[in-house]
């Protein structure tokens, strides 16, 4: 069991004291551009404008994927989502892989997790669940959810009223508010908003009205009223100044023209990465901004570093510790970043649908509905033969230089691009630029094998 991989920290009850309470905040489809700080013409998002003023910026953070899922996986285990089984939306990550809840709870941490899950089940007996993989406490929906939500509450099956962006962070706080006197915390709160069909609305109703896309950005500034509910309780529990406070999106956003590239969501193109990234931690970082590329991938081993958490036996990680970039000591990103999607297609998930009637099945004494859910696929390891498997788009970033393999029936269409110069990615240098292009081809080719290795399980063999 990969409990039993942990190199538990036989000082963890005497410094657990000293350790920061570390909240990680994702929206779900927020690009790059949708807020007032990234430059956005008119969306409001004035506490996280007012947050960026005392925090690290990241101007070029990748969300680990351009879906949901994967990003959401990377965050948890510092790997690639395709080495961790979640490829794509709707997969259920490895029971097997060690969680940066399963970590930090060697280190004292009390964990929690608020929202959107979308990398495993919610039942409570299921390995996948927040539970199963290392969270205390959890009120957790198994994808987007909008108003009048179906949730499971450590396994238990509910209904709740009210908007689902609103009730996530209602229980964050009741939980911050209770334990954070007591013990460091670790909370996770990941937001359902702003996923279409955008239901949800901030509390000004009339804000964007005559607006292109006015339900989508009342979602974001919704999220944003939130956020000002989180920083103004931590700093009423005077807790704010030992807080780590990390805020993201899963992928790139809905509307092209903001999104910081080349498309949007579900794109590996800029636009689809791209997404807003700002750390407020008064006590240990001065307000920075950083332009080296940065991921998803490097908040478990930034996490991991900044407590002193040690795990044994890790398996390869894609992502770095960025602590050297906060502190102003490094600038230059010390190994590339990769992206692998449509690999395998996704798998729908109808939350409050599947919710709905395990809350029922579990109040009526009655089977399980949906008992395939509780392992899916985690046990399945494919085999690869020696070449790559050929699939979807991957691409490489080794900055400023980006190449991308898009991978048809009859040919694989290569493209190189300098970011620095061409940002929206639009003139391939395959020629101009042979000699980098070669290199990368063969660097994107080795790390995809590297990949494989690890989704057919070498990586979990010992």
């Amino acid at each position: 069991m990969k409990k039993f991989l942990l190199l538990l920290c036989a000082f963890a009850s005497l410094h657990a004291v000293d350790q920061p309470h570390i909240i990680l905040v994702m929206a779900d489809d927020q690009g790059y551009g949708d807020c007032g700080f990234t430059g956005h013409p008119y969306v409001k998002t004035p506490n996280l404008d007012a947050m960026s003023q005392n925090s690290v910026i990241f101007d070029r953070f990748y969300a680990g994927a351009p879906v949901c899922s994967p990003t959401r996986a990377s965050v948890m285990t510092g790997r690639n989502p395709v080495r961790v089984n979640v490829p794509n939306h709707g997969h259920y990550l490895r029971p097997h892989e060690t969680t940066i809840a399963e970590a930090l709870k060697t280190s004292g941490y009390l964990t929690a997790h608020f929202g959107k899950w979308h990398i495993g089940s919610v039942q409570k007996e299921s390995p996948t669940s927040p539970g199963g993989q290392g969270f205390d406490h959890w009120l957790t929906g198994l994808n987007f959810f909008d108003r009048e939500p179906y949730l499971s509450l450590n396994g238990k099956f509910q209904q709740f009223k009210g908007q689902g962006t609103v009730i996530t962070m209602d229980h964050a706080l009741a939980h911050l508010k209770s334990h954070s006197s007591k013990q460091p915390t670790f909370t996770v709160i990941w937001f359902p908003s702003p996923h279409d069909p955008h239901r949800e609305t901030s509390s000004n109703l009339d804000l964007y009205k005559g607006k292109p896309h006015a339900p989508y950005y009342q979602e974001i500034t919704l999220i944003d009223e939130q956020i000002g509910r989180l920083r103004q309780t931590l700093r009423d529990l005077k807790i704010a100044n030992n807080t780590l406070l990390w805020y993201t999106s899963d992928n790139g956003g809905l509307v092209k023209e903001y999104s910081g590239g080349r498309e949007k969501k579900g794109s590996v193109y800029e636009g689809g990465l791209r997404v807003p990234s700002i750390i407020e931690y008064p006590t240990k970082f001065e307000p920075i901004r950083i332009s080296a590329p940065t991921s998803s991938t490097d908040i478990y081993p930034t996490l991991l570093s900044l407590t002193k958490t040690e795990v044994k036996n890790q398996k390869p990680v894609d992502g770095i510790n960025l602590l050297p970039f906060m502190n102003g000591e490094e600038r230059k990103r010390s190994k590339p970043i990769g992206f692998w999607h449509k690999f395998t297609d996704g798998q729908s998930t109808r939350s409050d649908r599947i919710i709905k009637e395990l809350m029922e099945a579990q109040r009526e004494g009655q089977p399980n509905p949906f008992p395939g859910r509780v392992f899916k696929n985690v046990n399945d390891f494919p085999k690869y033969n020696a070449n790559s498997h050929q699939s979807g788009h991957a691409a490489l970033l080794d900055w400023p230089f980006k190449i991308h393999a898009i991978y048809n029936k009859n040919k694989t269409i290569w493209e190189l691009y300098d970011l620095a110069q061409d940002p929206m990615e639009t003139k391939p240098l395959n020629k101009q630029k042979f000699k980098q292009f070669s290199t990368m081809q063969k660097q994107l080719t080795a790390w995809q094998k590297s990949v494989l290795k690890s989704h057919s399980g070498q990586d979990l063999q010992n």
